[in-house]
């Protein structure tokens, strides 16, 4: 039986598919510019308040319009070019450091379907790629080469040798983030960033920060590093390089850089989101608008921005031999380590609330002597060599060597891996 016309819901209308793209993009980077201009305002403010300061309050109530006055400040200030400088690449290196960044937030989704007025918008993001992790990944490794340009161009020993130490810094470390994303791939089987945050379900508990808890904090701590934020901030460390990288830059060249790290920030923590936090998804909601999915994913986001905010007026910088020892002795076999083990459960199509237990059985003795110094690391790392040279070691590790490839091929024959 048909129903009245009065009574059929009414269809959403398609709009021409540049105005939605339009649409979307002036909401999407204007939200990313606007937030990095206030993360300007709550770095301050934050600092003042740890440090039990006022902070800017005199532009505008409260001092919300100090991100104005600043960006007013730094248009009409001087520009200034070094004696010597690379003078193309001195001003290309701000725009190669900013557009990365800015690119990359256009493969991220914020929200589901919307629906405003009537009409169809698609899901909110700029667009859709099926290889959107690979997209991502592959902009932010760019954002490096504004960084060194910055500093050789600038003929300035302090600025090359910020721009050495953030390049070194920024390779160690992306190693470990892309070990830590691909925990999180396996676990979803995708490479679509919506894909994987649809994966984790609406039960937080689901979440791949539950599950996969290492890998969470290895990816928290690489993008502190991936965006020369305190305490890995040692591309610009006043007491030993003046400013860094920047310290030859002035007006709005100097304010691309700032800007490209705000960008940075925030689109890593829209990835952590994402990866580790379900995405837009809300809490036990799986049908929830998407204006309630946007506040989900931006309350998400806001804690890890925070975090970028509370580290540095919290912890003390590391000295550079630290960070590169925490970097490639530490963190880089914590994730090998972790993503084989990821992969050999996955492929045996176990349960994943099964992995959480096992990895932390596994991982707790490999980080006990990874992370120990001195003597005890050494007595630690003598008697692991002595036991794997000895025939009982021997005999230990050929059987694990045949344990591994048959329990995986029992799983292939069982049908119960991915492929």
């Amino acid at each position: 039986m048909s129903l009245p016309p009065e009574t059929i819901p009414a269809q959403a209308e398609n709009l021409p598919t540049i105005l939605v793209w339009l649409i979307k993009a002036g909401l999407i980077y204007g939200g990313l510019l606007g937030t990095a201009a206030l993360m300007t305002l709550a770095e301050r403010k934050i600092s003042a308040w740890i440090q039990y300061r006022i902070g800017p309050n005199r532009v505008g109530p409260w001092g919300l319009l100090q991100p104005l006055a600043d960006g007013v400040k730094f248009i009409f200030k001087e520009e200034l070019v070094p004696d010597g400088a690379n003078r193309l690449m001195f001003r290309l290196s701000p725009m190669l450091s900013a557009i990365p960044a800015m690119m990359a937030v256009a493969v991220i989704p914020f929200a589901g379907k919307v629906e405003i007025a009537g009409y169809d918008l698609g899901q909110l993001s700029i667009a859709k790629l099926e290889i959107s992790v690979l997209y991502v990944l592959a902009l932010t490794g760019l954002g490096i080469y504004g960084v060194i340009l910055g500093g050789w161009s600038s003929n300035s020993k302090y600025s090359l040798l910020g721009g050495l130490r953030a390049t070194a810094q920024m390779v160690s470390y992306e190693l470990t983030l892309l070990l830590a994303v691909l925990a999180a791939v396996l676990l979803s089987g995708s490479l679509d960033l919506e894909t994987i945050g649809l994966s984790q379900g609406t039960n937080p508990l689901g979440w791949n920060f539950v599950r996969q808890p290492l890998a969470f904090l290895l990816f928290v701590i690489a993008t502190f590093a991936e965006t020369n934020r305190h305490p890995f901030d040692f591309a610009e460390c006043e007491p030993e390089l003046v400013g860094g990288f920047h310290t030859e830059y002035s007006s709005m060249k100097f304010a691309l850089f700032f800007l490209g790290e705000y960008c940075a920030m925030i689109v890593m923590a829209c990835l952590t989101t994402t990866f580790f936090l379900g995405g837009y998804q809300v809490p036990f909601w799986a049908g929830a608008p998407w204006f309630i999915q946007l506040g989900a994913f931006a309350a998400k986001a806001g804690i890890f921005l925070f975090l970028f905010l509370w580290v540095r007026w919290t912890l003390p910088r590391f000295r550079y031999d630290q960070l590169m020892s925490l970097g490639w002795n530490t963190m880089l076999p914590l994730a090998l380590f972790n993503l084989f083990a990821t992969g050999a459960l996955v492929a045996m199509g176990w349960s994943s609330w099964w992995m959480l237990p096992i990895l932390v059985l596994c991982l707790v003795p490999t980080a006990w002597i990874l992370t120990t110094r001195g003597s005890k690391r050494d007595a630690a790392a003598s008697d692991a060599a002595s036991f794997a040279n000895s025939p009982l070691g021997r005999s230990v590790t050929g059987l694990l060597s045949l344990a591994i490839p048959a329990a995986i091929w029992i799983a292939a024959q069982e049908g119960t891996t991915p492929w």
